[in-house]
Parts: C-alpha cells; structure tokens; sequence
C-alpha cells in the first residue's frame, strides 16, 4: 500500500539538509500522474494499514503521534523547497497505479489550489489572557479593613482585572484579526486550544491561521507583536513559517 504525504507540480524534492524517512522509517518516492502532478508516498503494509487495521492505530495516542511526526516531517521536508499541498493524516491507497489515477482524477483541483497556495506560508496567531500576570507585583492591603473584608476587597478587585484581562484580549484579538487578514491572503478561524495546549500562557481567546506572500512573514510578526506590547496580561503568538494545512480546501481536514 501507498502512504501519500503530499501533492505538488512537477517534479519533487526533499530537503537534504536532513535524512527524512516516512510513516514507520518507509523511503519516501515520487509518483507521477499523466497531467503533471506528483505525489510524495511510502510504501506501508496493508496489514497496518488496510482499512479495517487502520482505526485502531488513531486511537492509540502514541501510535497517532509518531504516525503524525512521521506525516508532518516529509510534508515540511518537501515544503522546504517547493509549493506542495498537505494531504490527510493518513491517506492511503492501494498501489501506486491507483496514486497515479488519483493524481489525474483529481488535476483540475489540485492545480487550482496549488496555484492559490504558490508562494506564500501559514502563520498562526493566537492570543491569549492571563490575568494574574496583569495583577502589580505587591497590591497593598486596604487600610483599615478587616481581614474579612480585607478579602471580599481582593476578590472584587480580581474579578475586574480578570474582566479588564479579557475584554483586553478580545478587543486585541478583533484589532489583531484585522491587521492580519490586510496582509494576508486568506484567514482561518480555528477552535481557541485547551489544557496542555495553552498551558503557561493563559486563557486562548483566539486561535487563526492567515495565508501570508513569503516576502510579508517578517513584517506581520513585527505588527502583530505591536499590537500587545503595552498590555498586561495579553499575549500574542505567532508560529510558523508551515506548509498551508489550514488552506488545502478540506484535503487535509
């Protein structure tokens, strides 16, 4: 069977600056179709990965995460040195004639897409709300007050912090979603990340992925950081240079 990382024009190579290999140490190999498109792919056994052996494998956590390692490694390899379109976590086909038909069957598409993502990257943007790190280093106690009151006087001035905190952060968010989407090609709006995701930074409010010219990436890091640079317990994250997996329209979803 066929493990098939990645689409692109023409001929493709990874990049040497590193040994990849793919899913379970496979030798990744091109597979032309007829019309132009080639397909980055390795060799996997049907007995893992036949359909019905397959699901028990992404539900095995450790199992998903090498095979994701092993998916992301190529596709970034090859990201490296030309325009390529992310396929599926696991894409599989039968041999490589049926990579082959695939890659005709699906031309008009995959062309059209892979002119669209032509010279740009994915960046992504999160922003995030903290509002212990907006509280002052000492907060003086209020005078006079009992410790009972004392304490319903900390509590209450928590909650507004905590309400300044992300009211600031969204409102930052909104301005952030702006400033990237007018220096971007396209916008993805993803769902805010969770637990060991988000942990350390605070609260994510925001989680988007932007298509950005190559030429531009230096310049949305720099006016996106302007953004929460005077804001206590606001952040803004932006990752990348990736390959577009937010824009392989559904490809890769």
């Amino acid at each position: 069977m066929e493990y098939v990382y990645a689409v692109g024009l023409g001929d493709l190579a990874l990049d040497g600056t590193a040994p990849v290999t793919g899913v379970d140490g496979g030798t990744v190999r091109t597979v032309g179709g007829g019309r132009g498109l080639t397909a980055l792919v390795s060799a996997v056994p049907a007995d893992r990965f036949a359909e019905e052996h397959l699901a028990p494998q992404l539900e095995d956590l450790e199992r998903l995460e090498a095979i994701a390692r092993a998916h992301h490694a190529v596709v970034d390899a090859a990201f490296a040195t030309a325009t390529v379109l992310p396929m599926r976590l696991a894409t599989v086909y039968r041999d490589q004639a049926r990579v082959a038909a695939m890659l005709d069957e699906q031309h008009p598409y995959f062309e059209e897409l892979l002119r669209t993502l032509d010279g740009h990257v994915e960046l992504g943007l999160k922003v995030y709300a903290e509002p212990r790190a907006a509280a002052p280093a000492e907060e003086p106690e209020p005078a006079g007050a009992s410790p009972g009151r004392a304490y319903l006087q900390r509590r209450r001035a928590e909650r507004r912090r905590a309400q300044d905190t992300y009211g600031a952060a969204r409102d930052t968010a909104e301005q952030a979603a702006g400033v990237a989407s007018a220096l971007a090609s396209a916008r993805a709006v993803h769902r805010p990340q969770q637990g060991e995701w988000s942990a350390g930074r605070g609260e994510n409010v925001a989680n988007e992925a932007y298509l950005v010219p190559r030429q531009d990436v230096e310049r949305f890091r720099t006016e996106l950081a302007a953004l929460a640079s005077d804001l206590p317990g606001v952040t803004i994250e932006v990752t990348g240079p990736w390959a577009p997996y937010s824009f392989a329209g559904g490809v890769t979803s």
